[in-house]
């Protein structure tokens, strides 16, 4: 059985986490010298709890995923149906700028773990959201889960210079078809 981490042992990780995902926010280039230096951490500590370059950037893209997930039903709980769904796009434009970070930096076996971890819980969240919606009369009944991936996939195709004019205003334009017609 593993012993518990110490307190600062999990501090560490966190910080290594948060400054990798900062790194691939700002740049496709993920060095891990400099995450360990903006995490105030030495290598070796880096390298204990991520072994390789690709542990470290599943585990940023998988943080992400749970975060983004657990955010709908909170969102339902706080907005009317479509409201959620647009505060969630909102966090979906985060998440895919972070996913196309990282899925650039990974190679592509690890790629196909991450994205079969992604796609269940995404699907389950979207779903909820997409069911509130209809039981509100606000959400088209024939769109699905798959549709609304399919549509927002797009996000990781922007280039750097178009994502800041184009990311969430695609989401708009999205939730948009997404709405009844009166």
């Amino acid at each position: 059985m593993a012993s518990p981490r110490r307190a600062d042992a999990l501090e560490n990780r966190e910080r290594i986490v948060a400054a990798a995902r900062a790194a691939i926010a700002a740049s496709d280039e993920v060095k891990l010298n400099a995450i360990a230096k903006d995490a105030g951490v030495g290598q070796g500590t880096l390298y204990r709890h991520f072994p390789t370059r690709e542990d470290l950037l599943a585990e940023v893209y998988r943080g992400d995923v749970d975060v983004l997930v657990a955010a709908a039903p909170m969102l339902l709980a706080d907005n009317p149906p479509v409201e959620a769904l647009a505060l969630w796009f909102e966090r979906v434009a985060d998440y895919a700028q972070i996913k196309r970070g990282v899925f650039a930096a990974v190679e592509a076996g690890v790629w196909r773990a991450l994205s079969a971890h992604s796609i269940g819980p995404i699907g389950d969240a979207v779903s909820a959201l997409l069911a509130a919606g209809r039981a509100e009369g606000t959400i088209r009944a024939d769109v699905d889960a798959r549709d609304v991936i399919l549509l927002i996939g797009y996000l990781t195709r922007l280039d750097d210079e178009e994502w800041e004019p184009r990311a969430r205003h695609l989401l708009g334009v999205v939730l948009d078809g997404l709405r009844t017609r009166s």
